[in-house]
C-alpha cells in the first residue's frame, strides 16, 4: 500500500466538509475489542491514521476497501464496507464519521469496530482478513409484533435464505429483495458480506446470522443480525435506496 502527503492532506481537508453531511447520525453499535493499547503519538497510531486515510479513498468507489499499514507489532489491518445501495458521497461521509467516532470511543485500543446504517469500519493489530468474525455481533428489532408469528417467521427465513444465496454469488456480496405477504403487504430484506471473505465463507456467515433470528426477532415486524463479517435485515417497509 502506498501513501503520499497528497493522500493524507486530501483526507484531512475533506474530513471537516463531509462530517457536516452526516452530522447528527448516531452509530448503531461499537466494540473496543482489544485489551491491548497503543502509545499516543507512537508508530501504531501513525499507521492507524494512515490506514483511515487510505480507507476513506479506497472504499467509496466500490463500497469496500481493506488494507494494512506498518510491520510487526505496529501493523494495523482494517476494512471499510458501505451498504450496497449507498452512493459514493454518502459512503465517504459515513467512513469519515465512523473513523472520527471510533477514535473517540476507543481512543487507544489496538482493535475496534463500529457500525452505522450506511457503513462498517473495523481495524485490528491482528490480520483478520478472510476469516469470519464470530465475536463482534449484535441484534436489533422492531418492538411491534406480527399477528401470525409462525407464518411470518417462515416467510422471513425464506426471503433471507434466498437473498443469502444471491449475495454470496454476487460481485458485491450484497442482495436485496421483497416477498409478497397477505393483504397487499410486502416483506423487504437485505443480506451483505464483507468482501475479504470467500464466497463459501460469506454463505456460512449469512446462514449463521439467519439461524440467530429466533434469539432476537421472533414474530417481530423487523429485525437485524449485524456482525463484523456479514449482516442481515428485514422490515415490512422499504429501507434501501432505489
Amino acid at each position: 500500500m502506498y501513501f503520499s502527503r497528497f493522500v493524507t492532506s486530501l483526507y484531512l481537508l475533506s474530513f471537516a466538509f463531509l462530517l457536516q453531511t452526516i452530522a447528527g447520525t448516531d452509530p448503531l453499535y461499537h466494540f473496543c475489542s482489544s485489551s491491548q493499547k497503543f502509545i499516543d503519538n507512537g508508530t501504531y497510531e501513525t499507521n492507524l491514521n494512515k490506514l483511515m486515510g487510505y480507507l476513506y479513498l479506497a472504499a467509496p468507489p466500490t463500497g469496500f476497501g481493506k488494507g494494512s499499514v506498518g510491520e510487526n507489532n505496529d501493523q494495523v489491518n482494517g476494512l471499510a464496507l458501505c451498504r450496497g445501495d449507498v452512493s459514493n458521497t454518502d459512503c465517504k461521509a459515513c467512513i469519515t464519521e465512523s473513523s472520527s467516532e471510533i477514535r473517540k470511543r476507543c481512543p487507544d485500543n489496538k482493535a475496534a469496530i463500529i457500525w452505522y446504517d450506511y457503513c462498517l469500519l473495523k481495524y485490528s493489530n491482528v490480520n483478520f482478513f478472510g476469516q469470519v468474525d464470530h465475536q463482534n455481533m449484535f441484534y436489533m428489532w422492531n418492538l411491534n409484533n406480527v399477528s401470525d408469528p409462525d407464518s411470518f417467521n417462515q416467510k422471513t427465513k425464506e426471503l433471507l435464505s434466498n437473498l443469502a444465496q444471491q449475495a454470496f454469488n454476487a460481485m458485491k456480496m450484497y442482495a436485496t429483495g421483497e416477498l409478497e405477504l397477505e393483504e397487499s403487504k410486502k416483506l423487504y430484506g437485505l443480506t451483505q458480506c464483507t468482501r475479504d471473505l470467500s464466497s463459501s465463507d460469506c454463505k456460512k456467515c449469512l446462514d449463521d446470522a439467519i439461524s440467530k433470528l429466533p434469539n432476537c426477532c421472533d414474530g417481530k415486524e423487523g429485525g437485524r443480525v449485524v456482525g463484523g463479517s456479514c449482516n442481515i435485515r428485514y422490515e415490512i417497509y422499504p429501507f434501501v435506496n432505489s
